[in-house]
């Protein structure tokens, strides 16, 4: 049996407010699974290894955090706004065989309130794009994240949206809103990182993983 969500009621926000972090609803499934059909050898390919201690940040529907889970053996907090959206990934990592060490129903803002240990993996996947304080959010993860620690951003690439099709349609934030690598670094790094290093996502995304060497 998977754990109990938790949910902290004063900073829950539905995703049809407007502050909640800007054009970053979950896709459809099926379109999801199209661009990525392999969620585990992503997670892999962005160095999560066995036994690790991961925060899946703004996890949404629990696309990568089962396979995250797996990897690390459970070893795995999820964190989402969304209550229905963590129901959704409970459900999925249910489903996997694997198990989740917190659910956590919050602001991501507000990780020192609800991750009690150190960890030493922080993902954000198709979300950061839209984040208000972007450096703010990287020092929240600062302050959860051991010496050393690492944080990955999945972004899409800068390509003009029409140019990101998936099922044959355009997919993926409005092209205005979209990072690359060097943009994330000026607004990650000021908060005590150092980028480690960018993986390709094929097609359309990388990865920008940053080592934590010091909390701003």
């Amino acid at each position: 049996m998977q754990g109990q969500i938790l949910c902290k009621a004063s900073t829950f926000i539905a995703m049809t407010d407007e502050t909640f972090f800007s054009a970053t609803a979950m896709p459809d499934r099926e379109w999801w699974a199209a661009l990525w059909p392999d969620p585990e050898g992503v997670i892999r390919s962005l160095g999560v290894e066995p036994r690790m201690t991961v925060l899946d940040l703004c996890c949404g529907d629990g696309y990568f955090t089962a396979p995250l889970a797996k990897i690390v053996g459970g070893r795995v907090y999820a964190l989402d706004i969304d209550q229905g959206m963590l129901e959704q990934a409970r459900m999925e990592v249910e489903r996997s065989g694997a198990t989740v060490k917190k659910w956590i129903c919050a602001d991501a803002r507000d990780l020192g309130e609800h991750v009690s240990e150190k960890v030493g993996y922080v993902l954000i996947a198709n979300t950061f794009h839209g984040v208000p304080d972007k450096t703010g959010m990287a020092r929240a993860v600062a302050s959860i994240l051991e010496p050393g620690g690492h944080f990955s951003v999945v972004n899409w690439h800068p390509l003009p949206r029409e140019r990101t099709t998936v099922l044959g349609e355009p997919r993926g934030p409005r092209t205005n809103l979209r990072m690359s690598p060097d943009e994330v670094c000026v607004v990650v790094e000021p908060a005590g990182f150092v980028l480690d290093q960018v993986v390709e996502l094929a097609p359309y995304h990388y990865g920008a993983i940053f080592q934590m060497v010091k909390t701003a």
